[in-house]
């Protein structure tokens, strides 16, 4: 990266966040970082989310932005909504990040300096590298299944990213540009494996470093059974459609 400042835009979907957004809006405040934007997307939450962003963004207009949608239509719609925004504002890194406190706002300054420092395309906070953890109040069902994706998917595509289906990431703008990410059409989770897969079918670096991955503390997870499913069946759809993952 040049050695100017990056705008850097923190992306972060919500539906139903009213208690984990306030606390998640002051760990990243809490970063002090320059030019440090978020970008809040927000389903239309019944419980108020939308309200509590607002409000954030009309105490701090100049870091905090607040993008409403009118329906929730899955967790990858949401990110593409936020990341088309976040480059159309000018941002040079754009961070995907969940509202839940499962992603440590800590790790944020390695990634960056990953980015800075190598020719990564994007950055991952991964579990499983060498450093990485899981909570240990993570369900044992969902470290298994979480096991399971990675080796599948990877057995599948052949992506050699040890947290395939991370959702912590930083991309550099130009790699989302590249991978016209604008056009991706997958949801839930395999909106992640998508995003990797288009990445490294280009030729381009992923680089993952250690996070500790903590489980919700408020609030209900989003996987369902209709998201597993897209989930299980976007591999083989990568794989079939050619090298550009379109």
């Amino acid at each position: 990266m040049s050695g100017e400042l990056p705008k850097v835009t923190v992306v972060v979907p919500t539906y139903n966040e009213r208690e984990n957004l306030p606390k998640m809006l002051a760990s990243l405040s809490e970063l002090h970082l320059p030019n440090l934007h978020v970008l809040v997307v927000d389903d239309n939450s019944p419980d108020g989310t939308g309200e509590v962003a607002d409000k954030a963004a009309a105490e701090t207009p100049d870091k905090i932005g607040v993008l409403h949608r009118t329906a929730k239509d899955g967790l990858g719609r949401a990110y593409i909504a936020g990341i088309t925004q976040a480059l159309d504002e000018g941002a040079d890194v754009v961070i995907q990040m969940d509202a839940d406190l499962s992603h440590p706002a800590s790790a944020i300054p390695a990634m960056l300096e990953a980015l800075r420092t190598t020719d990564a395309a994007v950055v991952l906070g991964s579990r499983y590298v060498e450093g990485g953890s899981v909570a240990g109040e993570w369900p044992w069902h969902r470290r298994a299944l979480s096991a399971w994706a990675n080796f599948y998917v990877n057995t599948i595509l052949r992506l050699r990213v040890k947290d395939v289906t991370a959702g912590f990431k930083a991309w550099r703008a130009d790699t989302l540009r590249k991978i016209d990410a604008e056009s991706i059409r997958s949801n839930g989770y395999s909106f992640q494996v998508e995003m990797n897969y288009r990445t490294v079918a280009r030729g381009m670096r992923i680089v993952e470093v250690p996070i500790r991955f903590d489980e919700r503390s408020a609030g209900t997870s989003k996987m369902s059974l209709k998201v597993q499913i897209e989930s299980a069946l976007m591999p083989w759809r990568l794989l079939f459609s050619g090298k550009s993952g379109k």
